[in-house]
């Protein structure tokens, strides 16, 4: 049987081509955590945790000290028992969702390379083909829109925008990407939190004839009585992200009826166990699921595809954060790109190479 004899993190830094801009903050530079876990056999797992204070409430400090926390617990348990390993996480610690998925993922890693198949394989998915978005931040409209049209020309046939800084200029600016990348590229919005529920139905109500497919958590997260109350009113579907880290809370918004659809993230959840958790509350109520991410690496992002190839579903993908660092070498494989389309690599695990020096 195999056995974990030990988990190290190691903070790495991925340079961002420009600032990422949102509702709630800048992220001008980004710092991930790579986990190995390393067993007795001499398999070991590569995994990742990227946390943000502003949704997770981590920094790569608390997730480092997390995952080392973590490792006193989970030293000598059999890395294949994935469901026992996240019961005496969570008994260990309370939330701390990316450094969980951190260990989780490489886990899974783990398993795949004991079984030489690929990760979505052994999720139980059959193509290795997903498309995902590509995200649009907050700028000047004029600016949002040619950077659309950019994603367009890039073969990308979705785009989320972000949105949440001014109702008006966010009104304009998803005129202005219409406009720039025509009719037949579906159009996702995102606010972030940021909006009140009389502010998005009137925001919503004036973008219907542009052909926004959906509006994503457009108020607070705690404030599941807005969330149903548009979804009541509105003539369009109504994502949560911020509302959902657990398949607790995805119980709660389901009885709610406030939503049409549900982001689940690796990093809010803890990883993919607690993702396919989430999925199949939400796909026995007939509630679709995205897989989306925070500012993470290949790893993560590899991670997310293998889970929307192999569920259903998750509806959509919007797995686009690696494409915003510079290739430093160290991170590669995994998948390749080609606009919006990823295909995933058959090599055993994730499929990720990681080259780097470890304490």
């Amino acid at each position: 049987m195999l056995k974990i004899t030990d988990i190290r993190a190691k903070r790495v830094q991925l340079k961002l081509h420009e600032p990422v801009v949102i509702s709630r903050g800048t992220i001008t530079h980004a710092d991930t955590v790579v986990a190995k876990v390393l067993t007795d056999e001499g398999i070991c797992g590569y995994g990742e945790g990227s946390g943000a204070t502003f949704i997770t409430g981590e920094t790569t400090e608390t997730i480092l000290g997390a995952i080392q926390m973590l490792k006193d617990e989970l030293v000598g348990l059999d890395p294949l028992a994935i469901g026992h390993i996240h019961r005496v996480m969570d008994q260990a610690l309370v939330g701390n969702g990316s450094a969980k998925a951190a260990i989780d993922i490489a886990l899974y890693d783990i398993m795949g390379k004991a079984v030489k198949a690929p990760l979505y394989k052994i999720l139980g998915g059959i193509s290795s083909r997903i498309e995902t978005d590509m995200t649009v931040l907050i700028d000047k409209p004029s600016v949002m829109a040619e950077r659309a049209k950019e994603i367009a020309a890039r073969g990308f046939r979705f785009i989320k925008v972000k949105a949440g800084s001014d109702p008006d200029e966010d009104i304009e600016a998803i005129r202005l990407i219409r406009e720039a990348v025509g009719p037949s590229v579906h159009i996702k919005i995102d606010a972030n939190q940021a909006w009140s529920v009389p502010e998005c139905l009137r925001i919503m109500e004036r973008l219907l004839p542009l052909g926004v497919d959906l509006v994503e958590q457009p108020v607070p997260y705690w404030d599941l009585d807005g969330l149903a109350q548009i979804r009541r009113k509105a003539r369009f579907a109504v994502m949560a992200d911020e509302s959902c880290f657990t398949p607790q809370d995805a119980v709660a918004l389901i009885k709610k009826d406030a939503v049409d659809m549900i982001n689940v993230k690796l990093m809010k959840c803890g990883g993919l166990y607690r993702a396919m958790e989430i999925d199949s509350v939400c796909r026995a109520a007939g509630v679709g699921c995205m897989v989306g991410c925070m500012v993470e690496s290949r790893i993560g992002i590899a991670a997310g595809a293998a889970l929307v190839a192999s569920h259903p579903n998750f509806r959509f993908a919007d797995l686009d954060s690696y494409l915003y660092f510079e290739d430093t070498g160290e991170i590669r494989g995994g998948f390749i790109a080609k606009g919006g389309e990823m295909l995933l690599t058959d090599e055993p695990g994730l499929g990720v190479t990681v080259d780097m020096e470890w304490a």
